[in-house]
This record gives C-alpha cells, sequence and structure tokens, in this order.
C-alpha cells in the first residue's frame, strides 16, 4: 500500500513511526513532514492546509490511504475532497469536523442530546457577555468558538480575569476570526482524562485511556499550551468508569451526530473532566490528540494500517487489536518562551545517544533540518516517549532520555504523570 500522512508534528512522527511497520505498507509519504518522519518517509513539501496540491499528489502517486493528522485541514474539508476524486481517506467530512471546528456547535449539541458538560451560554456581542460575567461573579471559562491550536481556552478564577479574556477576544481580536463568537462556562472541578475512539459511524472502538498535560508549568500552573506531555493509562479510569463513559457520552456522542446528519468517521477525542458527580465534557477534537498520540501508539500492539483502512472504509467491525499492558509517558520538550514568543534554529544535541532502544522513542513535534543537524522549528519541540512496567518506571525513562538532550532555552515540565504515581481520588 501507497500511504500519505498529511501534516508534520509529534503526532503525524508518532503516526509514522508506527505505520512504517506495517507489513503490507509498500510507500509511505508525509506532508510536509519534519527531520524525524523523514527517517521513515519521503518528506513532500507541501503543507498540511494546502488542499489542492495535496489531492493533486495524492491522485498522481496513487495514494491508497491518506491519514490525517491535525485538525485544520479536517475542519477546512480535505476529506470531502478526497472523497470526491475517488481518493480513500481517513478522518471526518467537514460537516463532521464541526464538532472541534465550532466549540458553539459542540456545546450546542450535548445539550440538545443530554450529554453531560459544563452549563454555558455563547456570545458574539461583548457587552452581552460583560452583563452575563458579572452576574455570575463566579469562577468560569471562557472559550474561543474557532480552532485555537489548542490555546483558546482560558481559566478565569476571578471577574477581572473572565472579563478580560472576553475582551480580549471578542474586541482585541487576539484570535481572529476563529474569535467572532466565545463560549463563557462554568469552572468544573476534578481530574482531566482523554478518551479517545476510533468509529466509522456504525462500530466504535475505544482506545485506552491518557492524560494530558495542558498547563505550562508543574502542579499546573501557568498558561494553556497545546500540551507539555502525557501517559497512559490513567489509573483513576476503572473499567467501571470507562464503561460509563462508553454509555452516557461516547456513544450518543456519534448517534447524536448520525441524527444530525452529520456521519462521524475516522479517530474521536473526548477531553473529560471527573468530577464528583461524574465524568463531564470539556471538549471534542476530531482528530489524535497531541501529545496522547505518543504514548498511546507506543502502547498500540500489531499492524495500525488495516485498522485505519477498515475505518475509511467502513468495515471498523472486521479488526482487532491489543494493547501493551506496560505504561507509557511522553515528556515534551518545548523552546523557551513557549507558548508565548519564542526563537527557531537551535541546533539540538543528544538525539543520537537515544535512539537504538525499543522502549524510547523520541517524536520530533518542532524540527527542521540544516547543514546536516536537526534544529529547533517550533514551540513543541520533542515528544520523548518511554514504556514501563509501571508509570514510575516509564517517567524514569523519559526523563533519563530527556537529560541526554539538549539545545538552548530547553524548557520540560518535571511532573509529567505524576498523578498517576499519587492519583487524585475522585469521589
Amino acid at each position: 500500500m501507497k500511504v500519505l500522512i498529511v501534516g508534520g508534528g509529534g503526532r503525524e512522527h508518532a503516526l509514522a513511526w508506527k505505520i512504517a511497520q506495517s507489513p503490507t505498507l509498500d510507500k509511505l509519504y508525509c506532508a510536509p513532514g519534519n527531520p524525524g518522519m523523514a527517517q521513515v518517509a519521503d518528506c513532500i513539501n507541501i503543507e498540511a492546509d494546502n488542499l489542492e496540491s495535496l489531492c493533486n499528489f495524492a491522485r498522481k502517486e496513487r495514494i491508497d490511504l491518506t491519514v490525517v493528522g491535525p485538525e485544520k485541514p479536517l475542519v477546512m474539508g480535505i476529506v470531502d475532497r478526497f472523497q470526491s476524486n475517488g481518493l480513500k481517506i481517513f478522518g471526518p467530512s467537514r460537516k463532521a469536523a464541526a464538532l472541534e471546528g465550532s466549540k458553539v456547535f459542540s456545546k450546542n449539541l450535548m445539550r440538545k442530546y443530554g450529554i453531560p458538560t459544563a452549563e454555558f451560554r455563547s456570545f458574539s456581542d461583548l457587552d452581552h457577555a460583560q452583563r452575563h460575567i458579572v452576574s455570575l461573579n463566579r469562577p468560569l471559562v471562557v472559550k474561543v468558538d474557532g480552532l485555537a491550536a489548542g490555546k483558546g481556552a482560558f481559566v478565569c478564577k476571578t471577574q477581572g480575569e473572565t472579563l478580560e479574556a472576553a475582551e480580549s477576544i471578542l474586541k482585541e481580536k487576539t484570535f481572529g476570526e476563529a474569535g467572532g463568537r466565545i463560549v463563557v462556562e462554568e469552572l468544573l472541578e476534578g481530574e482531566e482524562v482523554s478518551i479517545l475512539a476510533f468509529t466509522d459511524g456504525n462500530t466504535i472502538v475505544p482506545l485506552e485511556s491518557a492524560q494530558d498535560h495542558k498547563a505550562l508549568l508543574d502542579g499546573d500552573k501557568g498558561p494553556n499550551t497545546g500540551g507539555m506531555g502525557a501517559y497512559s493509562p490513567v489509573p483513576v479510569v476503572t473499567d467501571e468508569l470507562y464503561y460509563s463513559i462508553e454509555k452516557h457520552i461516547l456513544v450518543p456522542t456519534i448517534h447524536a451526530m448520525n441524527k444530525e446528519g452529520r456521519p462521524y468517521r475516522g479517530v474521536i477525542y473526548i477531553g473529560l473532566m471527573l468530577t464528583p458527580t461524574g465524568p463531564r465534557v470539556l471538549e471534542y477534537n476530531v482528530r489524535l490528540g497531541d501529545p496522547e498520540t505518543q504514548p498511546l501508539l507506543m502502547r498500540f500492539k500489531g499492524d495500525l494500517l488495516p485498522i485505519l483502512l477498515a475505518v475509511a472504509s467502513g468495515k471498523l467491525e472486521t479488526v482487532d487489536f491489543e494493547w501493551d499492558p506496560r505504561a507509557a509517558v511522553c515528556v515534551v520538550m518545548a523552546a523557551g518562551g513557549y507558548p508565548d514568543k519564542y526563537e527557531k534554529g537551535a541546533v539540538i544535541k543528544g538525539l543520537d545517544s537515544v535512539s537504538g532502544s525499543d522502549d524510547i522513542a523520541v517524536f520530533h513535534a518542532g524540527t527542521a533540518g540544516r547543514q546536516g543537524e536537526v534544529v529547533t522549528n517550533g514551540g513543541r519541540v520533542l515528544g520523548v516517549t518511554a514504556l514501563g512496567e509501571v508509570v514510575r518506571e516509564a517517567q524514569r525513562k523519559a526523563y533519563d532520555a530527556v537529560a541526554k538532550i539538549n539545545f538552548k532555552d530547553a524548557y520540560y515540565r518535571k511532573d509529567i504523570a505524576a498523578k498517576a504515581i499519587r492519583p487524585i481520588r475522585t469521589p
């Protein structure tokens, strides 16, 4: 089979790394890819949001399956374009991708179908939003309606912070068109987990649990980022709890999309808060999470390619797979200054010192090649991922590997997976 992966970040590198192991693979392309992906695939200089060029390339090379990593091309309608050209592609249609493309749409869907989530209201007018915020006078969360690269949610502990976030988005247009509307919702307390599942619109196959670390600083402090690390599995997600999540959230979501005439096919990501009154949805993503994909695929046993093909073909009920019982931990090494202003072009040293182990993988998230060297080219630079018999061992292996890699102003959290070692028990 010829396969094309769209994207060039850590999630896409993890996909390329796993798909490259498939005995059914003949040729792997990545667009645009990165130096890590170039080790297992041919990287094509086409950006992920250049739908026309991607489609033309897939037609010319007779690509058997295209796998879309990032959310932007999905929301733009890459799946519809490829399918209209007779090309097989993994991911939801443009109408289905609204589940991530619009927070207002997803919140209204949950309200309509009784899927548990935070109480909310949406606004496009700043005055109306301000009056609502003042009337509540309690901690709230303000979310940008459109795509914001994982940085469009503001957890506000004071009324002043909430008003400032609303004004920044609606008046100062800090997120451009994506911030034309906002969602103002109650602040939920508890522990966050990520639940992902493959689905062809009929069959649903849940993946193992994972937990992201969105805040920049240790102890979940500081600004929101795209994700500073992740691990799997999550001890607090028991079999009983997972069954409840499937029954009350996952299955109803897929059924709701079918009823709305937006059948969902691909992978669905549900960000949950485990509150004292039960799991409640924080957000939907319409693609594999980043960095959750890295530890999940480290634990995934067998051939991933037939599963992706079965989803795209509407035949998910025909495949099966299993998980490595060991734990996996991913620590993101970021550029100093991220998620705000940061420099690019710093030489990355030590990558060779952590290669050659089946239990450790370094996934490139924001890198580029320059005169034979690998340099930084993004905010999140590397996802250093390790397997261990238990979470503590995987954590130790990951941080041992991180210590061997360096680049100017490298930054990483020191407490990735700490909650799994000292779990917070949710009532």
